[in-house]
Protein backbone atom coordinates (compact mmCIF):
# COMPACT_ATOMS: atom_id res chain seq x y z
CA UNK A 1 0.00 0.00 0.00
CA UNK A 2 1.36 3.50 -1.09
CA UNK A 3 1.21 6.29 0.81
CA UNK A 4 -1.47 7.93 -1.24
CA UNK A 5 -3.84 4.90 -0.12
CA UNK A 6 -2.39 5.12 3.91
CA UNK A 7 -4.08 9.13 3.73
CA UNK A 8 -7.61 7.88 2.63
CA UNK A 9 -8.54 6.95 5.93
CA UNK A 10 -7.53 10.16 8.06
CA UNK A 11 -8.21 13.46 8.60
CA UNK A 12 -5.84 16.01 9.20
CA UNK A 13 -6.62 18.07 12.46
CA UNK A 14 -4.23 20.79 11.94
CA UNK A 15 -4.21 20.10 8.21
CA UNK A 16 0.61 20.07 8.51
CA UNK A 17 2.05 17.11 6.55
CA UNK A 18 4.61 15.35 7.80
CA UNK A 19 7.90 14.88 6.59
CA UNK A 20 6.75 11.52 4.47
CA UNK A 21 4.20 13.78 2.61
CA UNK A 22 1.26 12.17 4.03
CA UNK A 23 -1.31 14.43 6.34
CA UNK A 24 -1.63 12.87 9.16
CA UNK A 25 -4.42 13.24 11.81
CA UNK A 26 -6.99 11.08 14.19
CA UNK A 27 -8.94 8.29 12.00
CA UNK A 28 -12.51 8.97 11.04
CA UNK A 29 -15.63 6.69 11.92
CA UNK A 30 -18.29 5.76 10.09
CA UNK A 31 -20.42 7.64 12.86
CA UNK A 32 -18.95 10.80 11.98
CA UNK A 33 -18.89 10.02 8.39
CA UNK A 34 -22.69 9.89 7.99
CA UNK A 35 -22.62 12.79 10.70
CA UNK A 36 -20.54 15.12 7.73
CA UNK A 37 -22.76 13.45 5.31
CA UNK A 38 -25.89 15.49 7.05
CA UNK A 39 -27.93 12.13 8.18
CA UNK A 40 -28.94 13.66 10.77
CA UNK A 41 -30.92 16.50 8.67
CA UNK A 42 -33.87 14.67 8.31
CA UNK A 43 -34.14 14.30 12.09
CA UNK A 44 -33.39 17.85 12.74
CA UNK A 45 -36.12 19.30 10.40
CA UNK A 46 -38.80 17.15 11.81
CA UNK A 47 -38.13 18.75 15.41
CA UNK A 48 -37.22 22.13 14.05
CA UNK A 49 -41.45 22.16 12.65
CA UNK A 50 -42.30 22.42 16.45
CA UNK A 51 -42.08 24.84 19.05
CA UNK A 52 -42.27 24.71 22.43
CA UNK A 53 -43.14 27.68 24.83
CA UNK A 54 -42.69 26.91 28.57
CA UNK A 55 -46.31 28.75 30.37
CA UNK A 56 -45.23 28.43 33.75
CA UNK A 57 -42.67 26.10 36.24
CA UNK A 58 -43.40 25.53 39.55
CA UNK A 59 -42.16 24.09 42.41
CA UNK A 60 -44.32 21.81 44.53
CA UNK A 61 -43.75 20.82 48.17
CA UNK A 62 -45.22 17.41 48.90
CA UNK A 63 -45.35 16.37 52.44
CA UNK A 64 -44.38 12.59 53.03
CA UNK A 65 -43.53 10.96 55.79
CA UNK A 66 -39.90 12.12 57.20
CA UNK A 67 -40.13 15.14 55.43
CA UNK A 68 -40.65 17.16 52.69
CA UNK A 69 -40.25 16.11 49.24
CA UNK A 70 -39.65 18.75 46.27
CA UNK A 71 -40.50 18.79 42.55
CA UNK A 72 -41.18 20.53 40.12
CA UNK A 73 -44.65 21.35 37.06
CA UNK A 74 -44.00 22.79 34.03
CA UNK A 75 -47.10 23.93 31.80
CA UNK A 76 -45.48 23.61 27.97
CA UNK A 77 -47.26 24.50 24.73
CA UNK A 78 -46.22 23.11 21.83
CA UNK A 79 -47.45 23.95 18.26
CA UNK A 80 -46.07 24.65 14.39
CA UNK A 81 -46.77 27.90 13.70
CA UNK A 82 -50.11 26.04 11.36
CA UNK A 83 -52.98 25.55 12.98
CA UNK A 84 -51.98 22.82 15.34
CA UNK A 85 -51.22 23.48 18.88
CA UNK A 86 -51.54 21.74 22.25
CA UNK A 87 -50.70 22.08 26.13
CA UNK A 88 -49.03 19.61 28.38
CA UNK A 89 -48.20 19.12 32.21
CA UNK A 90 -45.10 17.39 33.18
CA UNK A 91 -44.36 16.97 36.85
CA UNK A 92 -40.50 15.82 38.06
CA UNK A 93 -37.89 16.16 40.80
CA UNK A 94 -35.99 18.27 37.92
CA UNK A 95 -36.91 21.56 36.08
CA UNK A 96 -35.82 19.42 32.45
CA UNK A 97 -36.94 16.36 32.96
CA UNK A 98 -40.08 18.20 33.82
CA UNK A 99 -40.46 20.43 30.67
CA UNK A 100 -39.51 17.32 28.47
CA UNK A 101 -42.43 15.10 30.04
CA UNK A 102 -44.80 18.25 29.60
CA UNK A 103 -43.59 18.63 25.85
CA UNK A 104 -44.38 14.63 25.36
CA UNK A 105 -47.72 15.14 26.71
CA UNK A 106 -48.56 17.91 24.67
CA UNK A 107 -47.77 16.61 21.33
CA UNK A 108 -49.93 13.72 22.95
CA UNK A 109 -53.34 16.11 23.19
CA UNK A 110 -52.51 18.46 19.93
CA UNK A 111 -55.91 20.26 17.99
CA UNK A 112 -56.47 21.82 14.82
CA UNK A 113 -57.34 24.93 14.57
CA UNK A 114 -59.31 26.26 11.57
CA UNK A 115 -57.48 29.79 10.32
CA UNK A 116 -59.55 32.18 8.20
CA UNK A 117 -56.17 33.68 6.71
CA UNK A 118 -54.22 34.60 10.21
CA UNK A 119 -57.36 35.11 12.52
CA UNK A 120 -59.73 32.66 13.34
CA UNK A 121 -63.23 32.56 11.72
CA UNK A 122 -65.78 33.64 14.52
CA UNK A 123 -65.85 34.86 18.13
CA UNK A 124 -66.18 32.23 20.48
CA UNK A 125 -65.57 32.23 24.44
CA UNK A 126 -63.24 29.26 25.58
CA UNK A 127 -63.64 27.86 29.31
CA UNK A 128 -61.93 25.44 31.73
CA UNK A 129 -62.95 25.62 35.53
CA UNK A 130 -63.88 28.95 36.76
CA UNK A 131 -61.36 30.68 33.72
CA UNK A 132 -63.17 32.11 30.59
CA UNK A 133 -61.64 33.57 27.57
CA UNK A 134 -63.24 35.90 24.83
CA UNK A 135 -61.68 35.30 21.63
CA UNK A 136 -62.37 37.63 18.66
CA UNK A 137 -61.43 38.13 14.77
CA UNK A 138 -59.14 40.96 13.99
CA UNK A 139 -58.31 42.71 10.85
CA UNK A 140 -55.21 41.92 9.08
CA UNK A 141 -52.26 43.88 11.02
CA UNK A 142 -54.08 43.89 14.33
CA UNK A 143 -51.84 41.38 15.67
CA UNK A 144 -52.21 38.94 18.79
CA UNK A 145 -53.73 41.09 21.34
CA UNK A 146 -53.39 38.70 24.64
CA UNK A 147 -51.21 37.79 27.38
CA UNK A 148 -49.26 35.13 29.44
CA UNK A 149 -50.83 31.88 28.68
CA UNK A 150 -53.35 32.92 25.60
CA UNK A 151 -50.57 34.64 23.83
CA UNK A 152 -48.12 32.11 24.07
CA UNK A 153 -51.44 29.13 22.86
CA UNK A 154 -52.12 31.51 19.78
CA UNK A 155 -48.92 32.24 18.24
CA UNK A 156 -48.00 28.88 18.52
CA UNK A 157 -51.30 27.83 16.62
CA UNK A 158 -50.39 30.43 13.45
CA UNK A 159 -53.13 32.77 14.92
CA UNK A 160 -52.17 36.11 13.95
CA UNK A 161 -54.32 38.79 14.32
CA UNK A 162 -56.84 37.81 17.46
CA UNK A 163 -58.55 39.73 20.02
CA UNK A 164 -58.67 37.99 23.69
CA UNK A 165 -59.96 39.48 26.82
CA UNK A 166 -59.27 36.74 29.84
CA UNK A 167 -63.19 37.30 32.12
CA UNK A 168 -62.61 34.47 35.26
CA UNK A 169 -59.92 33.12 36.77
CA UNK A 170 -56.33 34.20 35.73
CA UNK A 171 -54.23 30.87 36.84
CA UNK A 172 -52.08 30.25 33.73
CA UNK A 173 -52.42 26.96 33.37
CA UNK A 174 -56.23 27.09 33.29
CA UNK A 175 -56.30 30.57 30.94
CA UNK A 176 -54.09 27.78 28.76
CA UNK A 177 -56.81 25.15 28.78
CA UNK A 178 -59.61 28.15 28.32
CA UNK A 179 -58.12 29.10 25.05
CA UNK A 180 -57.14 25.30 23.93
CA UNK A 181 -61.27 25.16 24.57
CA UNK A 182 -62.33 28.36 22.70
CA UNK A 183 -59.74 26.58 19.64
CA UNK A 184 -60.89 23.84 19.74
CA UNK A 185 -64.85 24.33 19.63
CA UNK A 186 -64.26 26.92 16.67
CA UNK A 187 -66.30 26.06 13.03
CA UNK A 188 -65.14 26.91 9.61
CA UNK A 189 -68.37 28.10 7.40
CA UNK A 190 -68.21 24.81 5.59
CA UNK A 191 -68.96 23.12 8.59
CA UNK A 192 -71.18 25.27 9.68
CA UNK A 193 -73.65 25.51 6.90
CA UNK A 194 -73.67 21.79 6.39
CA UNK A 195 -74.69 21.79 10.04
CA UNK A 196 -77.53 23.86 9.04
CA UNK A 197 -78.17 22.11 6.23
CA UNK A 198 -77.97 25.00 3.68
CA UNK A 199 -74.87 26.51 1.18
CA UNK A 200 -72.13 28.86 2.17
CA UNK A 201 -74.55 31.31 -0.32
CA UNK A 202 -77.77 30.95 1.80
CA UNK A 203 -75.45 31.05 5.13
CA UNK A 204 -74.18 34.63 4.50
CA UNK A 205 -77.63 36.01 2.62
Amino acid sequence: MDKEDKAVNFVADDGVAAADGVKRGRRVTNRESNRRDGGGDKREKEQSEWEEKIIQVRRVTKVVKGGKKLSFRAVVAVGNGKGQVGIGVGKASEVVSAIQKGVVDAKKSLISVPLVGATIPHQIIGKTGSSRILLRPAAKGTGVIAGGAARAILELAGVGDVLSKSLGARSPLNVARATVDGLKNLRTFEEAARLRGVSIRQLFA
